[in-house]
């Protein structure tokens, strides 16, 4: 008999760094581990809902704000050692978010560094496996205004692809890069004052699903 379970890797921008949550397990198998928020999907249920409910199950948290989507599907004999379980991991990114507060058969429910390693069952793999695919996804699709609240400055962008690809971008080049991709962002008419006193436009995340000409990532040493 094979069991079907839902594991979610949540990405948020806090405090100028990239973060995953993690629950720390207050069961067996692996019980006092960090590992990513999820569990067992419901006879009833469809695999989305299943995710959100696992999330506001184990933190408190609901995903609605950002972007949810399905990562991939993992099944390898013996990834848990209580039966034969396949998981779908799904990404999520949101912009900054309250702490968590763990419940259900979560010890303890926080954001933590994405350099986490030792997680309970394949979990470093998931993780691993999403944060590659937010930083992909964020060369050709639009995906970094997740992370932003409704209005934001390109400055406030370009922080999220510094902070995600872990690399420095030149304010310019980034900015031409932006306001020239069809559709990527559009400008409210409003302004806010930022560092020395200086108005900076703000913007909204435009119609575009697709970046034209794509971001391409800096490779860095």
């Amino acid at each position: 008999m094979t069991a079907i379970t839902v594991d979610l890797v949540l990405l948020t921008i806090r405090e100028g760094a990239l973060k995953v949550l993690l629950i720390r397990r207050g069961i067996p198998p692996h019980e006092g581990q960090w590992a990513l928020p999820g569990g067992f999907v419901l006879p009833d249920e469809d695999l989305g809902d299943a995710a959100r409910r696992e999330l506001r199950e184990e933190t408190g948290l609901d995903p609605q704000a950002g972007h949810l989507e399905q990562l991939a599907t993992y099944g390898a004999p013996g990834r848990d050692p209580r039966d034969r379980v396949v998981t779908v991991a799904y990404l999520a990114l949101l912009p900054d978010l309250p702490a968590p507060t763990a419940g259900s058969d979560a010890a303890g429910a926080e954001w933590r560094p994405c350099d986490q390693s030792g997680l309970a069952f394949d979990h470093d793999r998931i993780l691993a496996d999403g944060l590659e695919r937010a930083r992909a996804k964020l060369e050709y699709t639009p995906l970094a205004t997740a992370f932003c609240p409704p209005e934001f400055t390109v400055a406030d962008l370009r922080a999220v692809y510094e902070t995600v690809w872990q690399t420095r971008l030149d304010p310019r080049n980034f900015h031409r890069k932006v306001t020239s991709a069809e559709g990527f962002v559009e400008p409210t008419g409003h302004t806010t004052i930022r560092d020395r006193g200086r108005p900076a436009q703000l913007f909204r995340r435009g119609p575009a699903m697709q970046l034209q000409p794509p971001l391409m990532r800096q490779r860095y040493a």
